[in-house]
């Protein structure tokens, strides 16, 4: 039989047992085709005719008791070798056929039987240690392989359960059960849009089928608070934005996962809020539930923005750790940033004056500068507080010089000097005149044209005078 050709061999074989229904031969070269087909089920159905018509050729139930063990059927296939053996005297040389394939089939038994007892006990690890041996000896058993992945799944082996589910939806296209557990999976590893995908094609077969109505429930109410958690996230809402990320974790306490992408949210809302302590506690949370890169990045995050520049360095050399060779590159970066920090903290910290996080973009930081500069105007502030004022209205002008400008920025990043009479780092180095560079970055504010605070800078450009009370 040439490949593609089988159609037309099943149509000449089920005419001629139409013809002859009483010739075993015809079934059994029915189950030749179905076999190499590997449609098993139909192939047990050829031979099972064929011992019908011929129940002493020892060839056909030889044949049967292997189909069985390859379909899982290891207990009948054990009878099948109990009747050739009663057909036959044990000193027989027929017995020698067999004898290797009943050895496999008694074995193949046992396992299953063992691996049954332990899912009906709820024994789980014990269940997967004999499925997997049992299936060693199996082609197609859908009922052994979907017990299997239960069993995994209730380990916590959710790939796995997801492996042995996708190879019985290859097969049976309409196993409900199977794309519950599929979607369950998927659920647990905090894949959603997978998990929900799986629920809506069991609803497409089964509209109420319960497992999958509440499995789709459960993503749709996640996904939905996820949803407005992030929305109050992006409008700078982050109280808000960590109530609902919360919410969304109580829909299921125990889904860790789904709760460990969340919490990587919520530390990174706490930080946006300049709630520093929260946030390196539940950054912890994450990294003492289980190290991940994507943890030790938050804590180390954390860590820094809440000034804690010892331990940010700690955690990012863990991170580097942890890391795969050619990804160490990355953590040291991150230990390079914190040691920066770390060294910037004791001299002038350019985001501190401003106060802006380190990863602060360009509209946050002139938003930041424009809010301070216009506070701090020495012409606001003539009284006590006049030396202070002007101070700080120095610091604030040259921090917004320095993080406004890429290349100074970078220089200020990397723990460089960013002024050439900086002279070791720690500010001072600011070349521009303080009231004048106001000026500049106001010019379209209006005002009068009069001398003002041009100190060492040149005239005629516009400035913002205040009037006092």
């Amino acid at each position: 039989m040439m490949q593609g050709k089988y159609q037309d061999a099943l149509g000449y074989y089920q005419k001629a047992i139409d013809l002859e229904p009483e010739v075993a031969m015809n079934y059994y070269k029915l189950f030749r085709v179905h076999n190499r087909m590997r449609k098993y089920v139909d192939a047990l159905t050829d031979l099972t005719h064929a011992l019908e018509v011929d129940p002493h050729k020892h060839d056909y139930r030889i044949q049967k008791a292997k189909l069985l063990v390859n379909l899982g059927q290891c207990d009948e296939a054990v009878e099948q070798y109990k009747v050739l053996n009663a057909a036959s005297s044990s000193t027989s040389p027929d017995n020698q056929k067999w004898s290797t394939a009943e050895q496999e089939a008694m074995q193949c038994a046992h396992e299953i039987q063992m691996a049954e007892q332990a899912y009906v006990g709820e024994d789980w690890d014990q269940a997967v240690h004999y499925f997997n041996q049992a299936l060693t000896h199996v082609e197609q058993a859908t009922d052994l392989l979907f017990m299997r992945a239960q069993s995994l799944y209730h380990t916590q082996d959710y790939y796995g359960a997801i492996s042995d589910t996708g190879k019985i939806l290859k097969s049976y296209h309409n196993h409900l059960e199977a794309y519950q557990l599929r979607g369950e999976s998927y659920a647990k590893l905090g894949e959603l849009e997978l998990a929900v995908n799986h629920y809506r094609e069991g609803l497409k077969l089964d509209p109420e089928h319960k497992g999958c109505k509440a499995g789709h429930k459960y993503v749709k109410a996640v996904t939905k608070k996820t949803k407005r958690g992030q929305d109050a996230f992006e409008a700078g809402k982050y109280d808000d934005a960590i109530e609902h990320w919360w919410s969304a974790v109580k829909v299921d306490n125990t889904n860790i996962n789904v709760h460990r992408s969340i919490l990587l949210k919520i530390v990174t809302a706490h930080t946006k809020a300049e709630q520093h302590d929260q946030a390196i506690q539940r950054a912890e949370e994450h990294v003492n539930n289980r190290e991940s890169e994507e943890g030790l990045t938050a804590l180390g995050d954390a860590q820094l923005a809440g000034e804690m520049y010892d331990a940010a360095i700690r955690t990012y050399s863990r991170l580097q750790e942890f890391l795969p060779q050619e990804r160490k590159g990355e953590a040291q970066r991150k230990v390079q940033e914190a040691q920066v920090a770390l060294k910037q903290s004791k001299e002038k910290n350019y985001y501190k004056i401003l106060g802006v996080a380190r990863n602060a973009n360009q509209k946050e930081i002139k938003k930041a500068y424009r809010e301070l500069a216009l506070k701090w105007h020495p012409d606001k502030n003539t009284g006590e507080n006049k030396e202070e004022a002007e101070k700080m209205f120095q610091d604030i002008g040259e921090a917004y010089e320095v993080l406004s400008d890429k290349e100074l920025r970078g220089k200020y990043d990397r723990g460089e000097d960013v002024f050439e009479s900086q002279g070791g780092g720690g500010g001072g180095g600011h070349h521009t005149n303080p009231f004048q560079f106001f000026n500049q970055q106001f010019h379209q504010g209006g005002g009068g044209g009069g001398g003002g605070h041009h100190r060492g800078g040149g005239g005629g450009r516009q400035h913002i005078h205040f009037r006092h009370g």
